[in-house]
């Protein structure tokens, strides 16, 4: 068989495809996954799954579940993952770029840190009338858009627990927890004028290659924040795609 047949290059990119299925099965699944339920998850016959994670397991991505059945991600990944450690902030800039071309407002990227999300970049939008932050400024998460779209991102129990430290003896988990089910629905979470009076945002969150969870929001005068909505949505949910397509 020639190097170069079509046919055995489609189907060498067809196992490729099918393996980090299954590792993005297990990294939904940090406990682990039976064979039968990362077939469920990725719609394969549970033969074909077989032979992956077998082989997946001779290179030590993938090792048996020691806390119960099943498999999970195995070390070599870490090793991998810091070999290719990467400058969130760098490939993100692009992205804050256009995004405040295309709506005129302030764009941020920060990360979550201890409870708090830190601003790490951030493209000043082009209005008189604008919100800045500095960077390394710490904001909430319990009332912020940036926050909340991390928290959404997060086991739900631990969001709450890091919600309520916040929040004091007034939360109310349950109120809390019908949020951030919208922010999962919709891929975006909301400020409406909640953290600081006069600015509203929008933003969505995303985990980088290195496990760190990060967030896109663009904030915006509360006076035009209505009028601008649809189009800063519209232009958040694309550069969330491009985030998944590109960085995560």
């Amino acid at each position: 068989m020639k190097d170069d047949d079509p046919e055995a290059s489609k189907k060498g990119i067809q196992v490729i495809s099918r393996a980090a299925a299954v590792l993005r099965s297990l990294k939904e699944h940090p406990d682990g996954r039976s064979l039968g339920q990362i077939a469920s998850d990725i719609a394969l016959p549970r033969s074909t799954v077989q032979r992956i994670v077998g082989a997946l397991q001779d290179e030590r991505l993938i090792i048996a579940n020691t806390s119960g059945s099943g498999v999970r991600l195995g070390p070599e990944l870490g090793a991998l993952a810091q070999a290719a450690r990467f400058n969130t902030a760098e490939l993100c800039r692009p992205l804050l770029m256009r995004l405040t071309e295309i709506t005129g407002e302030t764009s941020d990227l920060s990360v979550l840190r201890d409870a708090a999300m830190i601003f790490v970049d951030q493209v000043p939008g082009t209005h008189r009338l604008r919100t800045v932050s500095s960077v390394g400024e710490v904001f909430p998460i319990l009332t912020t858009a940036n926050g909340r779209s991390c928290l959404a991102a997060m086991p739900r129990q631990t969001a709450l627990s890091l919600a309520a430290s916040e929040a004091g003896a007034s939360f109310d988990a349950d109120a809390f927890s019908k949020i951030l089910d919208d922010v999962q629905a919709t891929g975006l979470a909301y400020d409406r004028n909640e953290h600081s009076d006069g600015i509203s945002a929008v933003g969505f969150a995303f985990t980088d290659a290195a496990g760190d969870l990060y967030a896109i929001s663009v904030p915006v005068p509360t006076t035009r924040f209505a009028s601008k909505l649809s189009a800063i949505e519209k232009a958040l949910l694309e550069t969330a795609k491009t985030v998944n397509d590109t960085i995560c």
